[in-house]
């Protein structure tokens, strides 16, 4: 293989969306023609019963040179899954870049060779996250700043002078086009440098789903492995397919138990036992002053059900909370 001949593996954890990774597959096809790169997928079942339709697929259409299918022993989650995928990436080969890839995205052209270019023409940076459409055409330029207390305040308040006032601190950065360094970026397309992995491992297992991107990139972060939003990656995702926690303009719904448990352990990780307590006092202080002006305002249907009473529940203030389990993050030695 050339030298500049990059190698990327693309990994997708699948979880009753086989239909979805199938089609996200179907949108790489293209991609496999790019010059300097040689793209190869791994796609991870996490024991959801999507293993046969997609094998099926992997064979009718000609793909078992470059798509690789591992089904999973349970479903560990989305950071078990992706560790699950980083290993078998280095069992078949010893990829340059590691791409995460939501099964509900499909990637525009040249989606992954902008983040090859980009991560070979910046050597400092680490990771290179995508911009994203919407599956009805429109732009979702969104990137990450990494929650704190501050952020916890606007996001609990939502009240607009607040949010004007803190929007230095606020999570969610509306992107210009230019590529700009970012704290974190959507898990659903993350280009990862296999130099990072190698540094800090892979992502926290004890994370059943969400924050653990948001905690990979703090600890990238911290290790001198910065990322980048590259905007010429252009992504088209259709957010909540698995979940339905996250799914666009759907009816709000109480978070489930894992949410918060993520959470919790992102800040104990992140800013230490009192810095913790601190923040959950602002949190459930800010967020049920919030949630009285909005009922006030009639407007129930904002809220997010049951909000307050969770954060309290799953609380660190609550000293039956407060243990942390070490970091799972071994990728290579399953």
């Amino acid at each position: 293989m050339p030298s500049d001949v990059r190698r990327v593996t693309i990994i997708i954890v699948s979880y009753q969306t086989a239909e979805l990774t199938i089609a996200c597959l179907e949108s790489l096809t293209p991609e496999r023609a790019a010059a300097g790169v040689d793209l190869q997928a791994v796609v991870i079942d996490n024991d959801s019963g999507d293993s046969p339709a997609v094998a099926h697929a992997i064979v009718a259409r000609g793909w078992e040179s470059w798509v690789t299918l591992v089904t999973a022993p349970c479903n560990g989650g989305f950071a078990y899954g992706n560790n699950l995928g980083f290993a078998e990436a280095c069992r078949v080969r010893t990829p340059d870049f590691f791409h995460l890839l939501n099964p509900d995205t499909r990637v525009t052209p040249g989606a992954v060779s902008a983040l090859v270019q980009f991560l070979d023409s910046h050597g400092e940076v680490g990771m290179a996250g995508s911009s994203f459409e919407n599956g009805d055409g429109t732009d979702w330029p969104i990137a990450f700043r990494f929650p704190s207390l501050l952020s916890e305040v606007e996001g609990g308040l939502r009240l607009g002078i607040v949010s004007r006032l803190l929007d230095r601190w606020r999570i969610a950065r509306v992107m210009t086009p230019a590529p700009q360094p970012i704290d974190w970026g959507a898990g659903a397309s993350i280009m990862i440098r296999r130099e990072v992995l190698e540094a800090i491992g892979g992502l926290d297992e004890n994370y059943f789903l969400y924050f653990e991107e948001t905690e990979f990139c703090w600890r990238a972060k911290r290790a001198g492995y910065p990322m980048w939003y590259v905007p010429q990656s252009r992504v088209i995702h259709i957010a909540g397919q698995s979940t339905k926690v996250t799914e666009r303009g759907a009816t709000l719904k109480r978070l489930p138990r894992y949410w918060f448990e993520s959470r919790r352990r992102y800040f104990l990780t992140t800013a230490g036992l009192w810095r913790a307590i601190l923040i959950d006092f602002a949190a459930i202080a800010a967020t049920a002053l919030g949630s009285l002006r909005l009922i006030l305002q009639g407007r129930r249907s904002a809220l997010v059900p049951l909000y307050v009473s969770d954060l309290w529940q799953y609380s660190v203030i609550r000293p039956r909370n407060r243990r942390v389990a070490e970091p799972r993050v071994a990728w290579q030695s399953r």
